[in-house]
């Protein structure tokens, strides 16, 4: 989301980001202006929380355990996004002075709903960024069809042929994760119910996007039905490319194809950047190599 704000600006637009006073990533750039809210929750608080479990991932301990712990970890996680959502949207002060600045869109990673919730507030379309939401609800809110049949979900390790039994994990698998969506989403329901004064069910707050893009393209996962409003932009992340040394590349393509020698052709710059032409003629060579 970062490039694209930048891209925005050098275009001549303002951009505001609405972050908490403790954050782990977010930091003052000179391509946006920055409003920051308070939360009850110290950098150290937030550090450990995030980030003080981490460990369990790579210990040899019981199943049993490491699901136990996670809930636990994943459980006060939610909680300290579901507070500092709560500053935000209970702070009038700011609340009055979005409301009176007239934004023309809210961009917004839906994995937490807080920006998707402000936006319905504000009556301002929302452009969603996201990789994907778990639960499905990112298919629940484009009411995109999403059949169990050919789809792959989440950590089944499914193809897109599936057995008849592979067809029947690919849908029951999924819900056990029910209960992580209900600890991590459901609040954010009532806080949108109690600020619009009416119910506000989930797949009305993931279905209030107007754009949704996924950080993400089927290069690297399976087909799937999407809908008009849903764009891949996967690579995005890559705007900032860093150049890869000539022995760094050599490194690589001989391990990939398992040569002993790799042929540069057309002198290719040590600095060169590893594009598609480039690896075609890397590959190229490997073969000459051959």
């Amino acid at each position: 989301m970062r490039e694209a704000v930048r891209e925005l600006h050098a275009r001549g637009h303002q951009a505001v980001v609405l972050s908490p006073e403790v954050t782990m990533h977010i930091k003052a750039e000179d391509f946006f202006t920055m409003k920051t809210y308070a939360v009850p929750y110290t950098q150290d608080e937030f550090d450990y929380i995030v980030t003080g479990k981490l460990h369990l991932f790579f210990e040899r301990i019981h199943f049993l355990t490491l699901f136990l712990e996670t809930m636990a970890s994943l459980k006060n996680v939610s909680l300290v996004f579901q507070r500092s959502c709560e500053e935000l949207l209970h702070n009038k002060d700011l609340i009055r002075h979005l409301n009176a600045s007239s934004f023309d869109v809210v961009l917004t990673d839906p994995v937490y709903p807080c920006g998707a919730v402000l936006a319905k507030y504000l009556s301002i379309p929302a452009v969603f960024f996201l990789r994907s939401i778990p639960c499905n609800l990112d298919t629940e809110g484009t009411a995109c069809p999403d059949p169990f049949s050919y789809v792959p979900r989440l950590l089944t390790m499914n193809s897109d042929h599936m057995t008849f039994f592979q067809r029947v994990k690919n849908m029951l698998y999924p819900l056990s994760f029910k209960y992580i969506c209900e600890l991590s989403f459901t609040p954010y329901a009532r806080m949108a119910s109690e600020l619009l004064h009416r119910e506000v069910p989930l797949v009305d707050i993931f279905g209030s996007a107007s754009i949704w893009l996924f950080r993400g393209d089927f290069v690297m996962d399976y087909p799937r039905p999407v809908m008009p409003n849903m764009v891949f932009i996967g690579g995005i992340n890559c705007a900032n490319r860093k150049p890869l040394s000539r022995v760094c590349i050599g490194a690589f393509i001989q391990s990939m194809f398992q040569v002993e020698h790799i042929v540069l052709k057309n002198n290719l710059l040590p600095d060169a950047y590893l594009s598609t032409d480039l690896f075609k003629d890397f590959h190229r060579a490997s073969l000459v190599a051959q």
